[in-house]
């Protein structure tokens, strides 16, 4: 599913694979060749996952495989019903369309492999696959943090000017911001990928975790990593506090609106709106800044990857409930949609 703006509205169209299908047979070609110059001993690792006992790993598939069907099926929702209902083509759902596709495209990246892992003996996997797992969850991850900041601009601008709103978020800057988001996210990641290959992989042979999260790969180098540690930690900065700081900055002084308005409904409409938008980003920055910022003597490895559950398959399916399956107007395009359907 692409969402592309009009002067009208927004275009929607249907692709038989997703952004990650896309990208993966180009990366995979860059990371053999790039790989091919270099001393890299390792061809494929194991993923450890969740070391638990056999029954429960069949329960902990059959919950994940729900987690994750109601993920795709609540972001597929709400990009169905922006793209057919035109009452929805407006910069919020723009904003909130793109942020589904994150949803979407984060969690295939992590979890198909994870609920593999969980029945299968074998729990191995190729080591360029692995790499591109890595950049493709970075890039997600640093999307979705931009995206949200933009959703909190569009509210602040919505809710603090909203005689200027029509102006100041028109479908050119609506679209500037989602391009440079994915655009800043992919380039940026791209220096992760460059040092990651830059380095020696001699083992161990074993991941730690359900996925090849950064800091478990880095572990199988056999020469110093300070200078991915580095720009790790940049990352966390601009990518994390950064946007983090932002947003708080943006809902402050909507805060602050909100209390002058006068009407009753007016204020609770806009709370409502707002007080949805910040439980998603108390949730994704939360859980990854504690992750990435905290030290790591702090957590226990299996601390960390329920951690990395909350923003690879629990967010993801929360926002779709969150943002807009509970909005009224989100509702009624579901009604008059379904309503269609039965009348044919």
């Amino acid at each position: 599913m692409l969402i592309l703006l009009h002067s009208e509205g927004i275009l929607c169209l249907d692709f038989p694979t997703t952004l990650t299908v896309l990208l993966k047979p180009w990366a995979s070609l860059f990371l053999a060749r790039s790989m091919g110059s270099n001393q890299t001993w390792i061809t494929e690792v194991t993923l450890l996952g969740f070391q638990v006992d056999s029954a429960l790993e069949f329960f902990l598939f059959g919950l994940f495989s729900l987690f994750y069907t109601l993920t795709l099926l609540g972001n597929g929702v709400i990009l169905g019903l922006i793209c057919l209902d035109s009452r929805l083509h407006t910069p919020m759902y723009f904003f909130l369309s793109h942020l589904a596709i994150i949803d979407i495209s984060y969690a295939s990246n992590n979890v198909p492999k994870m609920l593999a892992n969980l029945v299968s003996q074998k729990t191995t996997i190729s080591f360029v696959p692995c790499i591109m797992q890595t950049f493709l969850y970075l890039a997600f991850a640093a999307a979705e943090c931009l995206i949200l900041v933009v959703m909190s601009y569009d509210r602040y601008v919505a809710i603090c000017h909203p005689l200027h709103y029509t102006f100041i978020m028109s479908w050119r800057v609506c679209t500037v911001l989602t391009s440079a988001s994915w655009a800043f996210s992919f380039l940026w990641d791209l220096v992760h990928l460059v040092l990651i290959l830059k380095l020696p992989f001699c083992g161990p042979h074993e991941i730690n975790h359900f996925f090849c999260e950064i800091l478990s790969v880095l572990k199988l180098a056999c020469a110093d990593t300070w200078l991915n540690q580095i720009i790790i930690v940049a990352s966390c900065v601009c990518i994390l506090v950064g946007p983090l700081c932002l947003v708080l900055g943006s809902y402050v002084q909507i805060l602050a609106a909100i209390l002058r308005i006068q009407s009753a409904e007016g204020r609770r409409k806009a709370f409502s709106t707002c007080s949805s938008h910040l439980c998603v980003v108390g949730l994704f920055f939360g859980s990854a800044i504690v992750l990435y910022m905290t030290p790591r003597s702090s957590h226990s490895q299996e601390q960390r990857k329920i951690l990395s559950l909350f923003y690879s398959l629990f967010n993801p399916m929360l926002n779709p409930l969150i943002y807009s399956l509970r909005n009224a107007e989100v509702k009624g395009a579901l009604r008059k949609i379904l309503g269609k359907k039965r009348s044919v």
